[in-house]
């Protein structure tokens, strides 16, 4: 399945995001390097906010009370556009681009990505990426009729049920993890549904698609490469999950 199928009028894309995970000059500190980051990505990323992550520590010592302590850490800078459709990512693990709706293709971002992959590199001076990551979120509508969807007639990764009279679907969460033969990238895939909205099932289906790959940081060729194939990797998944009629709910 090549990259290069026909293109969707209207993707169900919600959220794409690109992270590249990188070796870190030790004694990293994302904090400290707040001012520096905020002063290389202000230009187009004006808009910044921090993400934290709390993490605590249960200890039951014999014969005394059990104590629960807690640390806060930054988990990442984020550096958004002004109308916050798209932002950078600093993380303690490395690199993050994200674009939310409206999604056109991913030729239309490589370059950007590209560049604030190097802005990056450039504050933060790691010593090797080490995994690339693809990260695509669609969120499909499906037409309910007297609160029903048939959906094997959008879905090839579908639900069923032990007896489709007497049950009624009222949820599911399908997951699964592969690994491509021919590349060694690997795949995880969920598609679950959301509550109804109004006469629609909102059914997501996430595919992150990943490979290990060291290389020097300044090496784009290389990360290029293996986004490229991660694409194509996507795209494989994604068309391969979704029968001819729900593909068509994308091209009006």
């Amino acid at each position: 399945m090549s990259d290069r199928s026909p293109k969707l009028k209207a993707p169900p894309i919600v959220e794409a995001v690109l992270d590249i995970d990188c070796d870190l000059p030790p004694g990293f500190d994302v904090a400290a390097l707040e001012t520096a980051f905020r002063d290389a990505f202000r230009g187009r990323y004006p808009k910044f906010r921090t993400r934290y992550v709390q993490a605590l520590q249960f200890e039951a010592p014999p014969d005394k009370d059990p104590t629960v302590t807690g640390k806060r850490g930054i988990q990442a800078l984020q550096f958004l556009q002004a109308d916050e459709k798209q932002l950078v990512q600093v993380r303690a693990q490395g690199f993050s681009f994200n674009r939310l709706a409206p999604y056109t293709n991913l030729d239309d971002y490589l370059p950007e990505m590209e560049r604030t992959w190097r802005v990056f590199v450039g504050v933060a001076v790691p010593v090797q990426f080490r995994l690339v990551r693809l990260r695509y979120i669609n969120r499909i509508l499906l037409q309910l009729a007297d609160g029903r969807v048939d959906l094997d007639a959008y879905l090839k990764l579908g639900p069923r049920l032990p007896d489709e009279e007497k049950l009624t679907l009222a949820g599911f969460l399908n997951q699964h993890s592969a690994v491509e033969s021919d590349t060694g990238n690997q795949v995880n895939i969920i598609l679950t549904a959301q509550p109804p909205e109004n006469d629609k099932l909102p059914v997501i289906l996430d595919i992150e698609a990943f490979k290990h790959a060291d290389g020097e940081p300044n090496e784009w060729t290389a990360i290029l490469s293996t986004i490229e194939s991660l694409r194509t990797l996507k795209n494989l998944v994604f068309r391969k999950s979704l029968t001819d009629q729900c593909l068509q709910l994308f091209q009006r």
